[in-house]
């Protein structure tokens, strides 16, 4: 039997896992939620997959032993690609990740041309390339590594402006591969590009199509939830590494996503 107050965790490198919670909110709507933002170690996608990997199971562990979710959501293409298999070998907890919504894009594209926009750790690894091999076959997949759009989204939520170019140079890292003209649909391979889908697309035109992975991840934790009984006994807060004289300036953010508090781990 489920505890009811026990909550969903939703896990992410920073901001981007907010528009995982986003989706969450709408189908489980008394969910409690603890939002974790892994800051300190923020970016992954520069990161080993060694470090990755440790990074996340010990974060993992030390959350669930603390918490006791009922679910955790690894909101996180490049942790998920990397560490997922790893978290679930030693947590009893159910693991739900997130992994880019090739299959999704694969049926949408018209042009039979498809962008992937990750981060550098993501687009190298070989679970892409499963995805692509399963559900990509007779399409053309153009991968492009934009780092610098985790920046930009962080900067974007605590009220900054991105800088223009930095859009245009995800763009044309796609656009100006052989075949990039003829790019209709672009999967969003990390939960942070999602916040700058206007931005991108300006940069793209509006022939481009965007897809990525929050509706079909919110689909799962509800069915893996199902039957389950919600009590929310406080209100929903985040978990927040790393110096926290830099907490301040996210709290106006965090509360339009249902976020009331921040901590400390």
């Amino acid at each position: 039997m489920v505890d009811p107050a026990a909550p969903i965790l939703i896990f992410d490198s920073g901001v981007g896992g907010l528009t995982v919670l986003a989706e969450v909110r709408k189908l489980l709507p008394d969910a409690p939620v603890i939002y974790v933002a892994d800051e300190a170690a923020l970016p992954y996608g520069d990161k080993t997959e060694a470090e990755i990997a440790a990074r996340v199971c010990g974060l993992l562990g030390r959350l669930a032993e603390r918490y006791h979710p009922r679910l955790i959501c690894i909101a996180c293409n490049t942790a998920s690609t990397i560490a997922l298999g790893m978290v679930r070998d030693v947590l009893e907890t159910p693991i739900v990740g997130t992994v880019p919504a090739i299959k999704p894009a694969a049926e949408n594209t018209q042009s039979g041309v498809i962008g992937l926009l990750g981060t550098t750790a993501t687009i190298r690894q070989a679970y892409v390339d499963k995805l692509e091999a399963e559900f990509a076959t007779g399409k053309t997949l153009l991968r492009h590594a934009a780092p610098e759009l985790v920046g930009a989204a962080e900067l974007k939520l605590r009220g900054g402006t991105p800088d223009p170019a930095i859009f245009e140079r995800a763009a044309q890292g796609l656009l100006s591969q052989p075949g990039g003209e003829s790019i209709d649909t672009v999967v969003l391979a990390c939960t942070h590009f999602p916040l700058l889908a206007d931005e991108l697309s300006a940069a793209f035109g509006e022939k481009v199509k965007f897809v990525d992975g929050a509706q079909g991840i919110a689909r799962r934790i509800h069915y893996l939830t199902q039957g389950q009984a919600f009590a929310r006994q406080d209100q929903d807060f985040a978990i927040v590494t790393g110096d926290e004289h830099n907490h301040s300036n996210l709290a106006g953010t965090l509360q339009t996503y249902g976020i009331c508090g921040i901590r400390s781990l």
